[in-house]
């Protein structure tokens, strides 16, 4: 086979926007950013989603380890939930709240000058970093059509 054989083909909406002379979408509109740069009403909506990611992320990092397993899949659950919900409010509103949810977790992870630190070295703890940041990053990229879109 040659190489365009082999590559992808676009789908039937591209080629529809193709034919009526649009182009296709940037990332930056993607996300919410095409209006060029950060607004004074965008960044009243995402400093609040990132509040709530961080939120999120102490009290997940709290509760995992209280009720072991039970707390764990609540903490999952609960941060997903503000990812979507994120997601839902702005298309970029994902990625504040799991920006949020990440720096108040990698903060949480470091030990203090006393010794003490909120994970302990165990599975619940690794399920918990390592599965919320798999499903952070499926939650954040997830593709949700806009106005018209579907």
């Amino acid at each position: 086979m040659s190489p365009a054989q082999d590559a992808p083909r676009p789908s039937g909406a591209t080629r529809a926007r193709a034919r009526a002379g649009e182009r296709p979408p940037s990332t930056a509109q993607l996300l919410g950013f095409s209006g060029g740069g950060f607004s004074p009403r965008r960044l009243a909506l995402y400093v609040p989603l990132f509040l709530l990611g961080a939120v999120t992320g102490v009290a997940g990092s709290l509760l995992q380890a209280a009720w072991f397993p039970g707390g764990l899949l609540l903490a999952l659950v609960a941060a997903v939930g503000v990812f979507l919900g994120s997601g839902w409010v702005a298309r970029a509103g994902a990625v504040a709240a799991v920006a949020g949810w990440m720096a108040a977790v990698i903060l949480l992870t470091t030990t203090r000058p006393e010794g003490d630190f909120v994970f302990a070295a165990g599975g619940g703890s690794y399920l918990f970093l390592l599965g919320g940041m798999a499903l952070a990053v499926i939650c954040a990229t997830l593709w949700r059509p806009g106005p018209g879109e579907g």
